[in-house]
């Protein structure tokens, strides 16, 4: 695939403000914008009374000083011609947006643990600003959001739903924002509400499985970047649908992607389909 060229608006260097840049994918972000033709770190955000504050965020990532140190101020560095990319947590990035959505600008968000409100709110701001929001930035794990509907489809109810996510131990959520978009497209395909059928983790006497039943199960261990495995099994068969992540580069890189696809883009909320043309 290719990557979008930079529009004539968009001829000079994307200025990005990179939020949680100290955590695991702000890093890489960091790392790897410089790379990354027709962009640029103007600004770097952790929160406030974070150990990293004050320090150079190109030195932080290990790709030498930039020039950008790490602020609190997010009021300071957000403005209408800037690209927020958002790794945090739910609370901050909602904050962020509030500020983006105020100013008309734009953001790329891989932030997950949002509730059904949060997302409502973050759908309101979509009206006001462009905004690229996605539990998972890879082009494969977008291109499996595609095929799980049609998978699920053909298959029907004949076949049990089992999904299992694994990850690092120092991932705050659970399940990942990924296993359950997984859910959500198989249970709309299914016409099952999501709401009413999802099970998360079994123990004692459950009883036997019901057969409209969407299990997602959470798994912590080590330094696991993510994989995820959808099931689809019947009596005599079992199909698998499996991304394993080996690195973060590989969401971090399609985070980039986004930024580029989203300079252009007219306030709305998007998703990485979009970024694709798979929407």
């Amino acid at each position: 695939m290719t990557v979008d060229a930079p529009t004539a608006a968009t001829a000079h260097p994307i200025p990005l403000v990179v939020a949680g840049a100290a955590g695991r994918m702000g890093n890489r972000i960091v790392a790897l914008a410089p790379e990354t033709p027709g962009l640029r770190v103007v600004a770097a955000l952790e929160a406030p009374g974070h150990a990293t504050l004050g320090r150079d965020a190109g030195e932080l990532a290990g790709v030498g000083r930039l020039g950008v140190v790490l602020g609190a101020d997010a009021a300071a560095v957000l403005s209408r011609d800037r690209v927020l990319v958002e790794f945090s947590v739910p609370a901050a990035t909602l904050e962020h947006l509030r500020l983006v959505a105020a100013a008309g600008g734009r953001a790329v968000v891989g932030t997950t643990g949002f509730s059904a409100a949060e997302r409502q709110e973050i759908a309101d701001l979509g009206r006001r600003a462009a905004i690229m929001m996605a539990p998972n930035m890879s082009v494969a794990v977008t291109l499996a959001f595609k095929l799980l509907p049609l998978m699920a489809k053909a298959l029907g109810d004949d076949y049990d739903v089992e999904i299992t996510e694994t990850h690092h131990r120092f991932k705050k959520d659970a399940p990942s924002g990924t296993a359950l978009r997984m859910a959500e497209v198989i249970a709309e395909a299914l016409g099952r509400d999501l709401g009413k059928v999802a099970v998360y983790g079994r123990e004692g006497l459950p009883g036997q499985r019901t057969p409209q039943e969407i299990a997602v199960l959470a798994l912590r261990s080590g330094d696991v970047v993510g994989e995820h495995t959808v099931s689809f099994g019947a009596l005599g068969e079992r199909l698998e649908l499996t991304h394993r992540a080996h690195t973060r580069d590989t969401f971090a890189r399609g985070a980039l992607r986004a930024v580029r696809w989203i300079a252009a883009r007219p306030p709305g909320l998007y998703d990485m389909a979009d970024v694709l043309g798979l929407a």
